[in-house]
């Protein structure tokens, strides 16, 4: 039984069945999040030292690598029982949606620092640094979030329950059969 289910049994029944009905997208959302605390390291590790003068390039940099972990984790976990296409195309479209996903996370930090002039000299360093996390870490994110779970659905991993689910068998219950009649045993 995976953390998700683990977690959403123990919630009271109104909420139970809706998070039961939206389990991809709380997957989604889960790996969003993990992505989200990579992209957001990487974005000020890189802007605070190497990348000083070149802000959204450190937010490309540093939302390629997120991509990448999201592939993944979005791949095998979040939606494992989608699919519809072979592995190299469905990888392909992946980062092609992700690649219109980076200009638009990184579009809110263009139109921050360059046509809003949200930077020193103009205002202090704080205000700066708070533009900046707003722009590219909030709106920004947001935004191709909304856009990514779209493009993943339509395009990338298109036809639900393509996949079948693994069946895992509980250890703290006896095996009536069912475990045998999912798998496709009899």
């Amino acid at each position: 039984m995976s953390v998700v289910e683990n977690v959403v049994r123990r919630l009271p029944e109104p909420l139970r069945s809706q998070a039961l009905k939206h389990r991809e997208l709380l997957k989604f959302a889960m790996v969003g999040g993990t992505c989200f605390v990579i992209d957001t390291a990487i974005f000020y590790a890189l802007k605070l030292t190497v990348l000083t003068e070149k802000p959204v390039t450190a937010k490309i940099v540093a939302t390629l690598v997120a991509t990448i972990v999201s592939y993944v984790l979005n791949r095998e976990w979040s939606f494992k029982t989608r699919g519809g296409r072979e592995r190299h195309h469905e990888a392909a479209l992946f980062f092609l949606v992700n690649g219109i996903g980076i200009a638009i996370n990184s579009m809110p930090l263009w139109v921050s620092r360059y046509l809003l002039h949200l930077q020193e000299p103009n205002i202090s360093r704080l205000g700066e640094e708070f533009a900046d996390f707003v722009s590219a870490q909030i709106i920004g994110t947001l935004l191709a979030m909304a856009f990514r779970w779209w493009g993943y659905k339509k395009w990338v991993f298109p036809e639900a329950d393509f996949r079948p689910r693994r069946v895992t068998r509980s250890y703290d219950s006896p095996n009536d059969g069912s475990d045998d009649e999912a798998l496709g045993r009899s």
